[in-house]
């Protein structure tokens, strides 16, 4: 978002007697060094590369055999990890390490990364640098499908967690790591983990996902920012039938089904749900706001003040606009075989991302609200349903452990904020058995990169892996001593 300052200053606000502070960013945390080069750990990942770990939906049998030779190679390339944390299989995939605290009064921690891929687009392996799944190390860059998203994640957290281990690390807080193998297609496997931990009448401490991360040019402030996901949104899909009358399309009536589910759908598109400026937004300006110069700095500390400038500010682009309330959108249509033949059926698809204020529920009323006119118009769920999760703290130990390490790994000075993501993960199946959920890999990218994670080309820098393996090493260790 680009602040818009000759609209600002046309708001006519007097603005003196405001103060706000921007909250507080936790103390940098002492690294916990890696104990691996950047080369070897560059290896470890361009091997993980190689599994083609595609997960599909409504297959869990796809990719069997790489998921199979996956989890292998992770025992042997990780054994002190395997042997002392034994993993359980769960749902034939997904992985559940467990390394029990000396004190088992404490909530355990758990660390979540996913070992599914989604598949290159047929048609378009010509246009990646190297083979998308040959791990190819080049350039000062590890390439192929999965580094961002998420393999790179999940190898620097279990070199972590191998190395405090070689150290003779004993925690006094139980260390759950969960490796999910179906996140890209519905995370069964993460559900069934947390239910595994609640079977055991145990309730998580804290969760640690995928999710931000560390940009080295924010657009907003031209600097590097650390984002760290503090909430994330929910995921409903849902169905629009249109019914009338078939028959020969030379004499067609006056309302046909393609033309209803157009009307239907067009209602819903133009009857929008709330968009407004609520937490973490209003943290995250002001965090970001001593990293701005001028009226836009001043404006970004005082989101409450300026509130309807900015919310105009961040409709305007696709991204920011996604942040502040549930987006709608038409993905699949279908209707009629034949040129001539009027369908007495058509339907679409269309995706909805919830924000936290809304509920699968009220969306479901919402839409069918904005329908109610049409007659022979139906919406129905489909899929799976995922209403966000609460928005966890910025404050208290779990996230000045969090935040804290990331301070540590970024250049002095750059500032952690709390953001919402747009986009879910593992990290929700969670949300009844966990005090807090943080997402935010350690890696760092340029905003271009982002475009990468499902695209062509993904990579991550090799001379960034290191400090994720230091970061992780970091949390592990902070949050299994605390007691």
């Amino acid at each position: 978002m680009k602040l818009n300052i000759a609209a600002i200053a046309g708001a006519g606000l007097l603005l003196l007697s405001a103060c706000a502070q921007p909250p507080a960013t936790p103390d940098a945390i002492e690294p916990n060094p890696s104990t691996r080069s950047a080369e070897a750990l560059a290896l470890s990942l361009s091997e993980a590369i190689r599994f083609e770990t595609i997960s599909e939906m409504g297959n869990p049998d796809a990719s069997r055999a790489e998921f199979d030779a996956f989890r292998d190679w992770l025992a042997a390339s990780f054994p002190l990890v395997h042997a002392r944390m034994a993993p359980e299989d769960i749902l034939h995939g997904s992985l559940w390490y467990t390394l029990e605290g000396t004190n088992p009064a404490l909530d355990p921690i758990v660390i979540l990364a996913h070992q599914d891929v989604v598949p290159v687009e047929p048609g378009t392996e010509d246009q990646w640098v190297y083979p998308p799944f040959s791990g190819t190390i080049a350039d000062g860059y590890v390439w192929g499908r999965g580094t961002l998203d998420m393999k790179g994640f999940l190898v620097m957290a279990v070199a972590a967690m191998e190395t405090l281990l070689e150290e003779g690390f004993t925690p006094e807080r139980t260390i759950h790591i969960g490796f999910g193998h179906d996140e890209e297609v519905g995370g069964t496997g993460a559900v069934a983990m947390a239910e595994r931990l609640e079977a055991q009448g145990r309730r998580a401490w804290f969760v640690l996902d995928e999710g931000g991360t560390s940009i080295e040019t924010f657009p907003m402030t031209g600097g590097p920012v650390g984002l760290i996901g503090v909430g994330e949104k929910g995921f409903l899909s849902v169905e629009i039938t249109a019914r009338a009358r078939g028959g020969h399309s030379s004499s067609p009536p006056p309302e046909t089904a393609i033309g209803l589910l157009s009307r239907a759908i067009n209602a819903i598109v133009d009857n929008p749900f709330e968009h407004r400026i609520d937490h973490p937004v209003p943290d995250m300006m002001r965090a970001l706001a001593p990293e701005m110069d001028g009226m836009a700095g001043f404006v970004m500390a005082r989101p409450v003040l300026f509130g309807s400038v900015l919310r105009g500010q961040m409709m305007e682009d696709d991204a920011t606009r996604a942040t502040i309330g549930t987006t709608i959108a038409p993905t699949i249509i279908t209707g009629g075989t034949v040129a001539n033949v009027l369908p007495q059926e058509a339907r679409a698809i269309i995706n909805l991302r919830l924000h936290p204020r809304d509920s699968a529920e009220s969306a479901l009323a919402h839409m069918r609200g904005a329908v109610s006119h049409l007659d022979g118009v139906t919406i129905e769920p489909v899929g799976r349903i995922s209403d966000a999760p609460p928005i966890s703290a910025t404050s208290g130990r779990a996230w000045e452990i969090i935040a804290g390490a990331a301070v540590s790994h970024l250049p002095d000075g750059a500032p952690v904020v709390p953001n919402l993501l747009t986009a879910a993960t593992d990290s929700r199946a969670f949300k009844d058995v966990a005090d807090h959920i943080y997402r935010y890999a350690p890696m760092r990218m340029e905003m271009d990169d982002l475009s990468r994670i499902h695209g062509d080309n993904e990579r991550i820098r090799i001379d960034a892996l290191p400090g994720m393996v230091s970061y992780f090493r970091t949390v592990i260790h902070e949050a299994g001593m605390e007691g």
